[in-house]
């Protein structure tokens, strides 16, 4: 799978298990940025003040919203941190992946 592929990809419930760590690590390489930290798929988006962290924030808000799987987020003056992990799988899915490339692939 690539970069573009789970771009295009919609999530869908997940009621099994999170993915086996090597299906994790080869995902992660797709998604320049974005780390497992914790047992969640992670990353720190800085920006130049409140009001385009905001806008940021919205925006996923609006992805999470679309495809039903929302992020853990840190807000702070200029920066947020968006955390995807699977509840019900208990670990990292695919939707996690499918989220974090959709908020990359909103950013300029």
């Amino acid at each position: 799978m690539t970069a573009d592929e789970l771009v295009a990809s919609h999530c869908r419930p997940i009621h099994g298990r999170p993915l086996s760590a090597d299906e994790v690590t080869q995902h992660v390489s797709l998604l320049p940025g974005w780390a497992v930290v914790e047992g969640a798929l992670e990353r720190r988006f800085d920006f130049g003040d409140f009001h385009r962290t905001m806008a940021f924030v919205n925006a996923v808000a609006w992805i999470a919203h679309r495809e039903d799987h929302h992020p853990d987020m840190v807000v702070g003056y200029g920066h947020c941190t968006l955390r995807y992990r699977t509840h019900s799988a208990g670990g990292i899915t695919v939707n996690d992946f499918i989220c974090a490339a959709k908020v990359d692939a909103m950013l300029p």
